[in-house]
């Protein structure tokens, strides 16, 4: 499941705190609110300089975005000047030191609109910043790396964030991974095998040998951390969301759970489902026909039905004005891949530890009903701790979709680390302010 999220294509790179700086130099901090109008968001600007040069790092807890490197750094005078570049825009940024380079007072332009900002030198919080420690550990004879965040008072609450589909590493989740250590919990996420730092190869391995992964990574944060498993509680989006509830029946001391985006159907329906919903409108009255075919080719990759068996039904289609629109693969280099039948749902079904389902109402990939496939489920294992939480105009991604004044700039919907943040509190019995 490939999601277009804006800026994750140039990595998010750790939070290293800077040096403190004197008023009057142009390094440092400069932090403010971008507005155009029904959008506005808070960003930060981290300026840094050597001998010779000077970098500039981007920065918006919305756009789940940490110290993103920015491109083409400019310095004339008392202007400094930069761009991003993402898949589709090009965002320029022209800035101008005032108040003896206390202030930046600055412009965005992507595409034809323009909007102006001022941001505000300030002082770094290093009481806020989470410290962390990058470490490694042994699963099925494989070597994976890690980080764990650790929070100002370091306390007895774990947050373990499993991995997810495709070959991102760590750097996907590790704005979250701050936040979170923010919130107080000490925080840990790593490289999937095959990604990052990790050896082995995600492709190839199968769905039991991945929770098997995420399995051996939390008894290894218990023991690093001494933090019970009593007091962890992990969380997955997407195929990682499929892997809760896997993961909660075979470490039952678990303290709860929360799966974001997660289908209510195994993997290969959800692919499916998210072809479908792309292909909805050109195909129009074909859409069911055509779906029979896609089918078969999901089925094939997933070592369900023979190749044969799927070129005979792709040749009952090769005719029909919509063919073109079947996603077929290079068929001589297709890898079976059994992860595509996996199913969360039997284990839903068995699953007794504290649940939240947070689910987009504009998500395009998994079925519209997943929530109410998977609090079904539940109720069958007799759980009465679950919470299932639609987010209006959320993604797959849970980022906003909806109108916007200045749309060009993705941010997470409003609610969703709140809404994550307040229902731990409410597992843990403790209010926010405790």
């Amino acid at each position: 499941m490939k999601i277009l999220v804006l800026f994750i294509t140039f990595g998010i790179c750790s939070c290293m705190p800077n040096p403190k700086t004197n008023e009057g130099e142009k390094t440092g901090s400069f932090s403010g609110r971008i507005e155009k109008g029904n959008f506005s968001d808070e960003i930060l600007f981290e300026i840094e300089s050597d001998t010779s040069n000077f970098q500039v790092f981007f920065t918006s807890i919305a756009q789940n975005a940490n110290r993103i490197p920015l491109q083409h750094v400019e310095i004339n005078g008392d202007s400094i000047q930069f761009m991003l570049q993402s898949d589709f825009y090009t965002y320029s940024f022209k800035n101008k030191w005032t108040d003896n380079n206390s202030k930046l007072q600055g412009s965005l332009t992507v595409d034809t609109l323009t909007t102006q900002y001022t941001l505000q030198k300030e002082a770094l919080d290093n009481n806020n910043t989470p410290q962390s420690e990058d470490i490694s550990f042994e699963t099925n004879g494989l070597n994976l790396k890690g980080t764990i965040w650790y929070p100002k008072n370091k306390g007895d609450k774990g947050l373990v964030i499993v991995t997810s589909s495709g070959n991102a590493d760590r750097s996907a989740s590790r704005a979250e991974a701050i936040l979170f250590a923010r919130m107080g919990f000490t925080t840990f996420h790593y490289d999937k095998r095959g990604t990052g730092n990790s050896k082995g190869d995600w492709g190839v391995a199968t769905i039991e040998e991945l929770i098997g992964d995420d399995i051996n990574a939390i008894k290894y944060f218990s023991d690093k951390s001494g933090i019970p498993l009593t007091n962890i509680g992990i969380k997955g989006s997407s195929q990682g969301a499929t892997k809760i509830p896997y993961i909660l029946n075979e470490l039952e001391h678990l303290k709860y759970g929360i799966a974001v985006s997660c289908p209510g159907v195994t993997l290969l329906e959800s692919d499916l489902n998210y072809w479908k919903n792309r292909n909805a409108v050109a195909l129009g009255k074909d859409i069911e026909e055509a779906t029979a075919i896609q089918r078969k080719v999901f089925e094939y990759i997933a070592g369900k039905i023979s190749r044969s068996a799927m070129e005979k039904a792709l040749s009952t289609g090769k005719s029909a004005s919509w063919f073109a629109h079947i996603w077929v693969p290079d068929l001589d280099e297709v890898q079976t891949d059994t992860k595509l039948l996996y199913s969360p749902i039997p284990y839903f079904e068995t699953t007794k530890q504290p649940i939240l389902i947070l689910q987009g109402t504009l998500d395009e990939i998994i079925p519209a009903n997943s929530h109410k496939l998977i609090a079904n489920a539940l109720t069958q294992s007799n759980n009465h701790d679950f919470e299932t939480v639609l987010l209006d105009g959320a993604s797959h991604s849970m980022y906003y979709v909806g109108e916007s004044d200045f749309p060009y700039w993705s941010k997470l919907h409003s609610d969703y680390l709140k809404t994550i943040e307040d229902w731990i509190h409410t597992v843990y019995g403790i209010t926010k302010q405790e």
